[in-house]
C-alpha cells in the first residue's frame, strides 16, 4: 500500500468513528425531544410496572444527581459544562490520533465523545441535562439516565474490557 492509500484509509476510519459520535448525539437529541414533548417535567409513563418507565427529569447536577444541591448552582453548571467540553475535546483528539483503525478502543472513544457532546449541549442550552430512562431493579430505583449517558457507560466498559483482554506489549 502506498502512503496515500494508508492516509485515505485512516481518514475513512476516522470519518466512520466521527459519524458514530454524531449518531449518538442525534439519537440523544431526538429521544430527549420525544420525551420532553410527551411527558411533563417530574412525571413518568410506566412501560413495565415496577421495572421500566419513560420519565422527564431535568438534572442540573452530574451523574447520579451529584452536585444537585450545590450552594452555587450556576458555578456547578459551568464547571460541569467546562469538564464536559474538555473531555469531549480530549476524546476527539484521541480519536484523531488512534483512529487509523477501527478497534474496540476507537469505538469506545467515539461513544464517549458522542455522549459527552450530547450532555454538554443540554447543559449549555438549557442549564440541565434531561434524563428520561427510569429503571427499577427489585426495590432499587436506579437514577434516571439518557442515551448520552448510556453511550458513555458502554464506551467506558469497552475501554475497560479492551484493556483487560488485550495482550501485553513485549
Amino acid at each position: 500500500m502506498t502512503r496515500s492509500t494508508l492516509s485515505q484509509e485512516k481518514t475513512v476510519h476516522v470519518v466512520w468513528l466521527l459519524l458514530l459520535s454524531a449518531g449518538i448525539v442525534a439519537a440523544d437529541r431526538w429521544t430527549k425531544w420525544l420525551a420532553a414533548t410527551r411527558i411533563a417535567p417530574g412525571r413518568h409513563h410506566v412501560v413495565i410496572p415496577r421495572v421500566f418507565a419513560i420519565s422527564h427529569v431535568e438534572n442540573p447536577g452530574a451523574a447520579f444527581g451529584l452536585f444537585i444541591n450545590s450552594p452555587s448552582p450556576d458555578r456547578a453548571r459551568w464547571l460541569l459544562l467546562g469538564f464536559s467540553l474538555l473531555a469531549a475535546a480530549a476524546f476527539f483528539l484521541l480519536l484523531l490520533r488512534l483512529g487509523k483503525r477501527i478497534t474496540a478502543t476507537t469505538v469506545a472513544l467515539a461513544l464517549i465523545l458522542g455522549g459527552a457532546v450530547g450532555n454538554a449541549y443540554d447543559r449549555m442550552r438549557f442549564g440541565f441535562v434531561m434524563d428520561f430512562i427510569e429503571v427499577h431493579i427489585v426495590r432499587y430505583h436506579y437514577p434516571d439516565f439518557n442515551i448520552a449517558d448510556s453511550a458513555i457507560v458502554v464506551g467506558g466498559i469497552l475501554l475497560f474490557l479492551d484493556a483487560l483482554l488485550s495482550k501485553p506489549e513485549a
